[in-house]
């Protein structure tokens, strides 16, 4: 079973159903193009799990939110790879979808290491 299909599995099976009303999900994938347009063959990533842990502990007691999981892959990574999984699960998309911006924006910006292979 993947990875993303048991997270769905368990959130849900978890959740109050009266909390549980949307599960927001990001695949990051190696493209074969850089942002400004440039072949690339892949990339490589590393990560700071640390970091990350924090960001998705303090994300996780907001209100209408259920459940954040998060894995980031790492080492040399060929494109169509996976990056990464996010999961947020929550009450309303008016909840969810802040927290799903501001994470991502976080993994991105201050916990993700990647350099692009050309």
């Amino acid at each position: 079973m993947r990875m993303l299909d048991l997270w769905l599995r368990e959130v849900k099976e978890k959740s109050d159903p009266d909390s549980l009303g949307m599960i927001l999900v990001h695949d990051g994938i190696v493209r074969g193009t850089s942002k400004t347009g440039q072949c690339i063959k892949g990339m490589h990533l590393s990560h700071d799990k640390e970091k990350l842990d924090l960001v998705a502990s303090r994300l996780r007691m907001r209100e209408g939110i259920v459940d954040i999981r998060v894995w980031i892959n790492s080492g040399k990574l060929k494109v169509g790879d996976d990056i990464m999984l996010v999961l947020v699960a929550g009450r309303f998309r008016t909840d969810i979808l802040p927290v799903f911006t501001e994470l991502l924006t976080a993994i991105k910006g201050e916990i993700v290491r990647e350099r692009e292979i050309s």
